[in-house]
């Protein structure tokens, strides 16, 4: 797979439904590990609140975990887990903060606040597009440097890092296609005395969709 989707930042979002209060955060996330430290901090945070369900999904290893925490089975982390699937969202935790209000939802209105409380997060947070750029070293000299990162730009990638010594030494990403038509330019700006080198290859998020 080429491309995948995930959120495009962590964000934050709430609403009363029946005086029950929810509060609703979403992350990016990598590992495993990053999503339980981020359930266990929002644990800590609202610690006196009736439930913290949660899910996470994982794309290395097809990870998948989901938590009712309390409330009646399938009535909160499957639906919360329900939304990313439905949007092909991954890299994603997502805990869902209930404080009680005093006024039983039920299980179709708890369904309908967690399923909420999730896509609400989702909608402040947005969604990036992850593709696989490619990574060179663009050797360069320090007269060329301004030209060589605008020749850069042009063909969509970006420069990642400099190494300042005798000549610069830049890490450029591009996107596909993008480093075959920067290759010609870098030829002609230094009439053939620089060539770049492949470096591998990276996930990068693109813009808010």
């Amino acid at each position: 797979m080429s491309e995948y989707l995930v959120p495009f930042e962590d964000a934050e979002s709430e609403f009363t439904e029946k005086r029950s209060r929810f509060i609703s955060h979403i992350w990016r996330v990598e590992t495993e590990a990053e999503a339980r430290a981020r359930i266990e901090e929002t644990k800590k945070r609202y610690y006196d609140a009736r439930h913290n369900c949660w899910c996470y999904l994982i794309r290395q290893g097809g990870v998948v975990r989901y938590s009712d925490d309390g409330e009646p089975q399938g009535t909160a982390g499957q639906p919360m887990l329900n939304v990313f699937t439905r949007e092909e969202v991954t890299n994603v935790c997502c805990v869902v903060t209930r404080y009680f209000g005093g006024i039983l939802l039920g299980a179709g209105g708890l369904t309908r606040a967690y399923t909420k409380g999730a896509k609400d997060a989702l909608d402040a947070a947005g969604i990036s597009r992850m593709s696989l750029w490619t990574l060179w070293d663009i050797p360069c000299t320090y007269p060329l440097y301004e030209r060589v990162k605008l020749e850069v730009e042009s063909c969509g990638g970006v420069v990642r890092s400099a190494d300042y010594g005798a000549d610069i030494l830049l890490r450029g990403a591009f996107p596909a296609g993008g480093a075959e038509r920067f290759a010609p330019r870098l030829t002609e700006l230094s009439a053939g005395s620089l060539a770049m080198t492949a470096a591998g290859e990276e996930f990068l998020p693109g813009p808010r969709e």
